[in-house]
């Protein structure tokens, strides 16, 4: 079972995989060598395929304007407070600036969240997505330290790993309960012994050290950004540390600096319910029959019921495994990311409730991070591996069972699955940072935090507070009327314009802008 932070850890890419489903990498190069890492010179060449822990596939495509994607390795200290010892590789790629050279601005990097997303498998399977925002400047991204091709930690095999996400993971009886507390500590055991000595170094604070002396490698002086989801959170933590560096900077899909794993998690609960809320409603709202119900409250009750019915016996999912009750509820939940999705989460419940639980699984699938090959991304151990190095909390069964009322509450659907979450730092080799992480940044321009109204994995209180978080003059608040993870990928035209008004030309919208 992911821990509390993982569902919003997933948005654009597993998203992808599953969509593509539904209608049916790089570290390469090096640098010289050189006593001062600011001073390195990245030796940008061709993409290879992305590797395992990237998620596998093919090396990225051109650019439909033609624009080729290059990969590099940046050297950054292992131990940012031993900066003349070991060294790491952090993966690099790019897109270079299309537009005229005199009117390119720098690099702007980005972030999709996680943690323990592959920003370098990321950016280019949605490039083209953010083609104005080439126009002046080179698109940036890398996988964070632990990520992808960034020394990751690896825990858990491919067949291991299958085992571990077929356990019941909203565990009813005493005996399921030491059963999944047995397999968290089983799934902890084995990365501390095969990824010890990265396991320290994985919190957001080294990432964002990392950032920074991406941006001296990379020439620019101030550093320009757009993170998503977790890349808020990095976002925020960079400008706390180096106010003075930042440049101009986007928060989309915003997580609640304020919060500590607990609340994160309660948070996610009400989210994704009101994204259910919000689906069964346009569901039977349409002009035709809903086939999955007659009313929101119907739609939600079978769904119930389905899943009531898989914790007693699982259905077919991806042969040999099975659809269980905790694969479905991911899922589900994987489906709500986007409203793009929904048409086809209710084809994917037509298909479970008559026993074919197929899609339904690969939708589950691309949450843990598993390709069709059966081949899984090291997203759910390095998701892990950061949460619980920054998140000081640690919570027991005993605890979780006396929160369940109130999760259960939240959600009637979710509040189990959350909850139960918690467990996955609690015998965690890496002490944790903090109860949540420090965003205030006095003296730093303004960023653009945009909150998504509808938004299930980052529900949309976190973007004011993450304003009021940085402090005084520095979020200016954006408000978008939708429905999904994030805003800019809505397409929303006032979104877009927003953000494109302020990377590229400097202009700030003003503060409260609401765009429906």
């Amino acid at each position: 079972m992911p821990n509390p932070s993982r569902l919003r850890a997933v948005a654009l890419t597993a998203t992808a995989i599953a969509l593509s489903a539904l209608l049916a990498g790089c570290g390469g190069g090096s640098q010289e060598d050189d006593e001062n890492l600011t001073g390195q010179k990245l030796d940008w060449k061709g993409c290879p395929s992305p590797s395992e822990a990237e998620g596998g596939g093919a090396a990225p495509s051109p650019l439909p304007d033609g624009g080729k994607w290059q990969c590099a390795t940046m050297r950054a200290p292992l131990d940012w407070d031993d900066p003349e010892g070991d060294t790491i590789g952090l993966a690099l790629i790019r897109a270079e600036a299309s537009g005229a050279a005199d009117r390119r601005i720098g690099s702007l990097v980005f972030n999709f969240g996680g943690p323990g997303g592959s920003g370098v498998t990321t950016l280019p399977a949605f490039g083209q997505d953010y083609a104005k925002l080439r126009t002046r400047y080179d698109l940036v991204s890398f996988d964070p330290r632990g990520v992808g091709r960034s020394d990751p930690v690896e825990c858990l095999d491919d067949k291991q790993l299958d085992a571990y996400f077929q356990q019941d993971a909203t565990p009813d009886d005493r005996a399921e309960r030491t059963e999944f507390v047995h397999n968290t500590e089983k799934f902890n055991a084995a990365c501390e012994k095969n990824s010890k000595k990265i396991l320290p170094q994985v919190r957001t604070t080294d990432a964002a050290r990392d950032m920074d002396l991406m941006r001296q490698v990379l020439g620019d002086e101030k550093l320009h950004y757009f993170g998503i989801s977790y890349g808020t959170e990095l976002g925020g933590v960079y400008a706390h540390l180096f106010p003075r560096h930042v440049g101009r900077a986007v928060f989309d899909a915003v997580v609640d600096p304020t919060q500590t794993a607990e609340q994160s998690s309660l948070g996610q609960a009400k989210g994704f319910q009101l994204a259910l809320d919000n689906f069964a409603e346009d569901c039977v709202s349409k002009t035709e029959d809903c086939p999955i119900g007659d009313t929101a409250k119907d739609v939600k009750a079978r769904i119930a019921r389905l899943l009531k019915d898989l914790d007693r016996e699982p259905i077919p999912g991806v042969f040999p495994r099975e659809l269980t009750e905790t694969a479905a509820t991911g899922g589900i939940a994987q489906a709500l990311y986007s409203k793009d999705f929904w048409e086809y989460l209710t084809e994917v419940l037509e298909q479970a409730y008559d026993g074919d639980g197929r899609v339904l699984m690969v939708l589950s699938d691309a949450l843990n991070g598993r390709n069709e090959d059966g081949q899984y991304s090291n997203i759910t151990a390095a998701n892990v591996a950061i949460n619980c190095a920054d998140d000081k909390p640690r919570y027991d069964s005993a605890y979780v069972e006396g929160r369940l009322p109130e999760f259960r509450d939240a959600s009637p659907l979710f509040g189990d699955y959350l909850a139960w979450s918690m467990l996955s730092c609690t015998d965690w080799p890496v002490a944790g940072a903090a109860d949540h992480p420090d965003v205030s940044a006095p003296g730093a321009p303004p960023i653009l935090v945009i909150g998504n109204t509808g938004d299930p994995a980052t529900p949309y209180e976190g973007a004011g507070r993450m304003v009021d978080a940085l402090g005084k003059g520095v979020g200016v608040e954006l408000t978008y009327k939708g429905q999904g993870h994030g805003a800019y990928d809505s397409k929303n035209r006032c979104v877009q314009d927003a953000v494109h008004g302020y990377l590229l030309d400097g202009r700030v919208p003003a503060a409260k802008t609401v765009c429906s």
